[in-house]
């Protein structure tokens, strides 16, 4: 398990932060535009979830339980814009009222901590930021080198090392890829065993098939399917970084 790599009080932080980035970027938008990134999603859609995720969290954590019912649509005459920042606000006051290590209910049975909730909803905020602004047809805002390494993290050991053996999906071949981002590097296994992940230093990166690198922001994105293989620098097995991509998205989806 990864306890992750950023603070947890800068991981509140984040998701109020990277929430009012959000509400900003889909002021006046039309809904229907699509994520560039995401076939089928698009402006309005993204927002509304972000919005709702805030509410569901912020009563699982409030209850010690997973909620049954919330407001999950902004109701009339409530803007978009607006159903974030509503959502945002319980949600960073009940995490900023807890410490990271105060039990709470999740869905991942190796950490059922706030810190948990912390780290998810820092990741949702940003990763979805990106998306409403690429919607938008806006700049990207960057994310800071700590918060995208231990999204990097994140996605590699909670959604592609736990999620996807949930879902009960293995690879066909045995396949392990460096990821590199910045000062941070990984080995993800994937194969007909279930996929794993952790991180190591950079000269047991060495000993992978193949090689992701780039930016922490840029491999972040590669990891969340944001951006194709050529915005970052791949080298070595590309069957088994083409296995790692495919289930991650299946992961991540």
């Amino acid at each position: 398990m990864s306890r992750g790599l950023v603070d947890y009080h800068r991981l509140v932080e984040t998701v109020a932060a990277e929430a009012e980035v959000l509400a900003t970027a889909a002021e006046g938008q039309r809904p229907e535009r699509q994520v560039p990134a995401c076939p089928g999603l698009n402006l309005g859609e993204t927002a509304r979830h972000v919005g709702s995720t805030f509410r569901m969290v912020a009563a699982w954590v409030r209850d010690g339980r997973q909620p049954t019912t919330w407001q999950q649509d902004p109701v009339a005459g409530q803007t978009l814009s607006d159903y974030v920042r509503d959502g945002v606000g319980p949600l960073v006051d009940v995490l900023s009222e807890r410490a990271a290590d105060d039990p709470c209910q999740t869905w991942w049975p190796a950490e059922r901590t706030c810190r948990f909730w912390a780290r998810r909803l820092a990741h949702e905020a940003t990763v979805h930021r990106m998306d409403v602004q690429s919607a938008a047809g806006l700049p990207l805002d960057p994310v800071p080198d700590d918060v995208a390494e231990d999204g990097a993290d994140e996605v590699l050991t909670l959604w592609l090392g736990h999620r996807l053996d949930v879902l009960g999906v293995r690879g066909t071949r045995e396949g392990a890829v460096a990821i590199r981002a910045g000062r941070r590097a990984w080995i993800a296994r994937t194969g007909p065993e279930p996929a794993t992940a952790w991180e190591v230093s950079p000269e047991e990166a060495d000993s992978a098939d193949a090689d992701v690198a780039g930016s922490p922001m840029a491999v972040y994105r590669w990891l969340w399917g944001r951006i194709p293989d050529r915005e970052v620098t791949t080298n070595g097995d590309h069957d088994a970084i083409a296995q790692l991509w495919a289930l991650l998205r299946l992961a991540t989806k």
